[in-house]
């Protein structure tokens, strides 16, 4: 049986959120940063509505130079 995402709840919220505002995304923050939270309470790979901040992750890890 196929598990429902565990963030799927606050990805919907953002959705809304930017529908009400005219797709704006300096008016979500703060459903976007719950939708952060719920990514990072679970293990990576684990929703597939996170998989964008993950890979925004990976990224970031790539670009960061490395000390000497």
């Amino acid at each position: 049986m196929l598990q429902k995402d565990p963030c799927q709840k606050q990805a919907c919220e953002i959705q809304k959120c930017l529908q009400a505002n005219n797709y704006m995304e300096s008016k979500c923050q703060a459903v976007i940063q719950e939708l952060r939270k719920c990514c990072a309470r679970h293990p990576k790979g684990r929703s597939l509505v996170c998989s964008g901040f993950e890979k925004e992750e990976e990224e970031k890890l790539a670009l960061k130079p490395t000390s000497k």
